[in-house]
């Protein structure tokens, strides 16, 4: 079973529905998002995250925004001609699309994501000034489901583009969560994962822990579990003995933000394993949508970096694990250099040695 992590309900009046991922493995709950301020609260406290999944939540977002009537009054609304109200609406998307861009700095999915759905809005306003509102309402949960279903089909595509790396016998060590659960689809470097197991490949999946949150032990190794694939839990300190051993034949994560020249932010702990990937001459993929790639960055240095609360580390299920008052250093993520990356992996295909030209390039095509 691959799970379904999000589902927008109903027309331009429904909600998002979302596996809450602060519960599992333990409980599995659906969150109901009704307006912007639960979205946004769930994106931030991690119940929906993955930065396809956060890209896609922050579209249906959108959708959610344009439910309120912009502050204005019930008699206003009435008086007011089918521009004003189209115009309205596009404040209230401009003002919904800056406060969602709020909730995550790092994964640049987010960002593509609103800038999409509201230049869509803003060519219909144009191409039809004198539309009701419903019909702009519609508009917008027309492109949020477009960039739902290309999700799911980016999932899929990566999936077969990068099973040929995963062969009879070998060792996959993966590190935090880029599976079903951080997309809509069936996620990128599991889906990686996913595909070579339909083809019926015997392998073994290594999963990180991936401190402080346990996305690896809570999220992917419940997601392996469900899918029926093969999977050892390690703790992150353990990754380095594990391939000196042999027991890892590649390593494949997924990416948050990917600079033009093929640095690629990811969950804290990457960087570390590509380190010790290149010095054990192990394979080190990066499977990410082409929607990961931001080329107005040069390079890992320009990207933002998100720290968290000092309480994720402090302390461990509610307990407290370190002493009152220490010093606390909690970013969500790191950059592993484009040097120490084998290949990307999209659903365009497959970028080996990456550099600013080959991306270039496999993005044009």
């Amino acid at each position: 079973m691959i799970a379904q992590t999000l589902k927008w309900v109903g027309g331009v009046e429904g909600f998002l529905e979302l596996i809450d991922q602060r519960r599992l493995p333990r409980d599995f709950v659906k969150l109901q998002c009704r307006n912007i301020k639960q979205l946004d609260e769930a994106i931030k406290t991690l119940a929906v995250r993955g930065a396809p999944a956060i890209g896609v939540s922050a579209a249906y977002g959108l959708v959610l925004g344009m439910q309120t009537t912009a502050g204005h009054p019930q008699a206003a609304i009435e008086a007011a001609t089918n521009k004003q109200k189209l115009e309205w609406g596009l404040t209230v998307l401009a003002n919904s699309s800056e406060y969602l861009a709020s909730s995550r700095p790092t994964a640049v999915n987010l960002f593509w994501a609103l800038d999409r759905v509201r230049r869509t809005a803003e060519h219909f306003v144009a191409s039809e000034p004198e539309a009701k509102l419903q019909a702009l309402g519609e508009v917008v949960l027309a492109e949020a489901n477009a960039i739902y279903q290309e999700d799911v089909d980016m999932c899929r595509r990566i999936g077969e583009n990068g099973k040929k790396f995963i062969t009879d016998g070998s060792g996959i060590l993966t590190h935090c969560n880029a599976g079903a659960l951080a997309t809509a689809g069936q996620g990128t470097a599991l889906s990686v994962i996913f595909e070579a197991h339909k083809k019926g490949r015997k392998f073994t999946v290594y999963v990180d822990e991936t401190r402080p949150l346990l996305q690896g032990a809570r999220l992917t190794a419940w997601e392996l579990k469900q899918a029926g694939i093969d999977a050892i839990l390690i703790c992150d300190n353990m990754a380095g003995w594990l391939m000196k051993q042999g027991h890892i034949s590649a390593v494949i994560t997924g990416a948050d933000r990917i600079a033009a020249n093929g640095d690629a932010a990811n969950k804290i702990g990457t960087y570390s394993l590509s380190i010790l990937a290149k010095e054990h001459n192990i394979p080190f993929y990066i499977a990410a949508p082409s929607s990961t790639f931001d080329l107005s960055i040069k390079d890992g240095s320009q990207i933002p970096i998100e720290e968290r609360a000092a309480e994720e580390v402090t302390t461990f299920a509610k307990t407290q694990i370190a002493p009152d008052g220490i010093n606390v250093c909690n970013p969500a993520f790191d950059v592993t250099d484009a040097a120490n990356i084998t290949a990307i992996i999209t659903e365009k295909g497959v970028i080996e040695d990456p550099d600013a030209d080959s991306i270039a390039k496999h993005l044009r095509s």
